[in-house]
């Protein structure tokens, strides 16, 4: 018989007793006050909706889980491969999930350092023959451990042929099939420009158990945001502030539906208020605490 002592750190620590009656074990897990998965609710207590993304994120957590359970009770286990392809617009969250998952994987014990690597096409490709391959496998053992984030990654092969990029990609690849768990590789970017980049690379896909969509945040949701980063700087909108910026997020989705960006857009619509509030204070003749707090219409520079 099993019994289930504690849950930390995301695992639910499982003592066997001999009983010599019974041909077979089993796994009584005794039931816990939390949810394991609670520990995603947590981790991403401060995300504003991804509720698709959050829903995956806890499949792959729960797999691990009762993975290393099966493995505890001498079953047969599945190899976790983790790579990743992140799809979404600028602004969406990618990288902040990345650097997110990197940590929990870490105290999941799935990573050893849980540490975060991110690159571009220039730290991959070389400009002569024989520089990609060395600069690509020095950025690969530097990501050992932890996971490693190339975001446009369709630049990669956006020279045809002939360029070193498609080099790149063949020695991420063979990393990939050389069975190495000690990295997760995710490869992010726009939406459409991802899907081109993916038919350009047959099999590609394939080597990716997990395509995570990041969609655009709804007007909402981009408030929301909006008002949280207001809050942790203790500036708030007036409410009149708040009706014209909810009417122009609502302008700027349906006129930019391809590559609009997102939050970054709006996190750069409110330095603009604070800077633009700080001009017009120090015109004032008297300035109150609420002043100092208070984005008004005034304060909102829109196209």
């Amino acid at each position: 018989m099993a019994q289930a002592e504690r849950y930390k750190n995301g695992r639910i620590n499982i003592i066997l007793n001999e009983n010599t009656q019974q041909p077979s074990r089993e796994v009584r897990v005794k039931k816990q006050k939390h949810s394991p998965l609670e520990v995603i609710d947590k981790e991403f207590a401060s995300f504003v909706g991804l509720n698709d993304l959050k829903t995956s994120i806890k499949e792959i957590y729960a797999s691990i889980l009762i993975n290393e359970k099966r493995k505890e009770q001498g079953l047969k286990t599945s190899k976790q491969v983790l790579h990743m392809l992140f799809k979404g617009n600028p602004g969406t969250g990618k990288t902040t999930v990345a650097r997110k998952l990197a940590k929990l994987y870490h105290d999941m014990n799935v990573l050893s350092k849980g540490h975060f690597i991110e690159a571009e096409r220039a730290d991959l490709v070389g400009e002569y023959i024989g520089q990609t391959a060395q600069k690509t496998r020095a950025i690969i053992q530097k990501a050992m451990g932890g996971i490693l984030f190339i975001d446009e990654a369709y630049s990669l092969s956006r020279g045809g042929e002939k360029d070193f990029g498609k080099e790149a990609i063949d020695l991420l690849v063979k990393h990939m099939e050389d069975g190495r768990e000690d990295m997760v590789l995710i490869l992010a970017g726009y939406p459409r420009e991802m899907d081109r980049f993916l038919s350009m690379n047959p099999g590609l896909e394939s080597r990716f158990p997990f395509i995570l969509d990041f969609d655009d945040y709804s007007v909402d949701e981009l408030l929301n945001i909006g008002n949280r980063m207001l809050g942790e700087r203790q500036y708030q909108l007036s409410k009149p502030a708040e009706w014209k910026l909810r009417s122009h997020l609502a302008r700027k989705l349906r006129e930019e539906s391809f590559n609009f960006s997102n939050a970054r857009y709006v996190r750069n619509v409110i330095e603009k208020a604070i800077r633009l509030q700080a001009v017009r204070l120090l015109a004032s003749e008297r300035i109150v605490s609420k002043d100092l707090i208070v984005l008004t219409e005034e304060d909102l520079l829109l196209e």
